[in-house]
């Protein structure tokens, strides 16, 4: 079976239906992915590009973005490297309103069992009370 690296562009259209016949292809191939006939792959970074361009662009908020980035975690056939990592950090994203990569960061501090971190960021990295933030 052919594995198939999927690329952020692909999840936007499917996310926001802007192209609906590309967005129609990119169903089908999760379809397809879900029934076997693809392996697909992508990474975290790209789960953060996606959570960048639908807040930058399509103006969605985080109550918006989590569920659709938990349904391409869910979906089967299509491996995400770090997803847990991914999991973690969208609970963090919606339920303590930071930023997604200050999120991602939390929950791998967490993974690795670290409880310092080097940071400037009093505003989304004081919200996570797992961790102490230092100032250099």
């Amino acid at each position: 079976m052919n594995k198939c690296f999927v690329d952020t562009n692909l999840f936007i259209r499917f996310f926001t239906n802007d192209d609906p016949i590309l967005a129609d292809r990119v169903e089908q191939l999760l379809d397809d992915a879900a029934a076997g006939s693809v392996q697909l792959l992508t990474t975290e970074l790209v789960m953060a590009e996606c959570v960048w361009v639908l807040e930058s662009s399509y103006n969605l908020n985080h109550a918006q973005i989590a569920p659709l980035i938990r349904g391409i975690l869910a979906t089967p056939g299509m491996e995400i490297i770090n997803g847990d990592l991914i999991g973690k950090a969208l609970v963090m994203y919606e339920l303590q309103n930071i930023d997604f990569v200050d999120a991602y960061v939390a929950a791998l501090m967490e993974k690795q069992g670290i409880k310092d971190i080097y940071s400037h960021d009093r505003k989304h990295l004081s919200r996570v009370k797992t961790i102490n933030r230092i100032g250099p």
